[in-house]
């Protein structure tokens, strides 16, 4: 008789609901199975009485078919977590096949491998310290760490660069096959450029344009892992701390108090500049000024007096006695007005004169 002829042990009723009950159904058809093999007889439809082996056998081939399609068809699916951020990487017999997006996707089992990459999670590297978060604080360690902050500059002075690097997955399957180790590459290729930039800068300028040192060295750093294909990008680079060793610290102090007292008296020098030299230039101009429109008047005088005296002793030729006589009259009258009292001297008087008030507004005097 056929296996499809038999009639289970538990009739004819409705199958499992699931791959769990399936399983446990089976095996409770393989024990029921043995159970009836161990009797010393079998079905009393079968020929062979006997006791043959082959419903545990058969039992045991249909369990292993339905785990072995159970674990295939497990084993056939996958999810790609968009919470996560991922990417999948299909490998198909080793080599690169497909990206595929987030979701649940289908794949050969035994053939396809995948390679699941958070495309959307910002890495970051640090560098001089190191970060510990320790019941909602966060500290800082960075005595282990100097070897990799401590540079030297362009004017052979010592310096304590801290910093950090943020990078995202740009580009999946670079990232994955391109670069053996992409952290570590990140890290020798930022400290690189970060000692290539400060040795080629001074100590004053490297603590007064930190800006424009990390703007340069994040152009450097996605440059140099762009040539290496590693599929990253450079999200930020920050300086978290620029300061000179603790060892010169006093001394690096004690040069910005004299740096800040010569600022400070340059500045004080300055403002009294600023009071005294304008102050003196304008008063310089205003007698410049003065001194050129005094001359320009006592020219213009002179020459006035010049030709009104020319003009008179030309009419003084004409008529002496007349323009005599005209030039005392003018002269009485500009001079008396200004007169408060008048002596009039005659050798031949021999009483007192009377005054002549010339002078309306002085009361005259006896």
């Amino acid at each position: 008789m056929s296996w499809q002829d038999e009639q289970p042990p538990w009739g004819k009723k409705k199958g499992p609901a699931s791959p769990e009950d399936l399983v446990a159904a089976l095996l409770k058809k393989i024990k029921d199975s043995f159970s009836d093999g161990g009797k010393g007889g079998g079905s009393s439809d079968s020929p062979n009485s006997g006791g043959s082996g082959k419903p545990p056998i058969i039992g045991m081939a249909l369990i292993a078919i339905v785990i072995g399609l159970f674990v295939v068809g497990q084993s056939a699916l996958y999810q790609v977590d968009a919470g996560k951020g991922e990417k999948g990487i299909v490998l198909r017999l080793g080599k690169f096949h497909t990206l595929t997006e987030p979701g649940l996707h289908f794949k050969i089992p035994f053939v396809d491998e995948i390679r699941l990459v958070e495309v959307s999670k910002v890495r970051n590297e640090q560098f001089g310290f190191r970060s510990r978060s320790q019941s909602q604080k966060t500290t800082f360690t960075k005595s282990a760490y100097t070897d990799e902050s401590l540079m030297l500059t362009g004017d052979k002075n010592v310096i304590d660069v801290e910093w950090i690097v943020q990078y995202r997955v740009q580009d999946p399957y670079k990232f994955a096959f391109n670069v053996a180790n992409v952290p570590k590459a990140v890290r020798d290729v930022s400290e690189m450029v970060m000692r290539r930039i400060v040795g080629n800068h001074g100590f004053d300028y490297i603590l007064n344009n930190r800006d424009v040192l990390t703007l340069s060295a994040t152009r450097r750093l996605q440059d140099t892992l762009d040539d290496y294909n590693s599929g990253v990008h450079i999200a930020e680079v920050r300086l978290k701390d620029v300061t000179p060793p603790d060892r010169v610290k006093p001394a690096f102090n004690e040069v910005n108090e004299a740096d800040q007292d010569m600022k400070r008296l340059v500045n004080e020098a300055q403002k009294e500049y600023n009071n005294v030299i304008p102050k003196a230039a304008g008063s310089a101009n205003k007698l410049i000024e003065q001194a050129y429109g005094y001359a320009i008047e006592r020219t213009n005088n002179a020459q006035g007096e010049t030709a009104r005296f020319l003009a008179v002793l030309k009419e003084y030729t004409r008529a002496k006695a007349v323009t005599r006589k005209r030039l005392y009259l003018e002269t009485m009258g500009a001079v008396l007005p200004k007169v408060n009292e008048i002596y009039v001297i005659d050798k031949e008087q021999q009483s007192l004169l009377p005054f002549l008030n010339v002078n309306p507004g002085q009361p005259i005097k006896r």
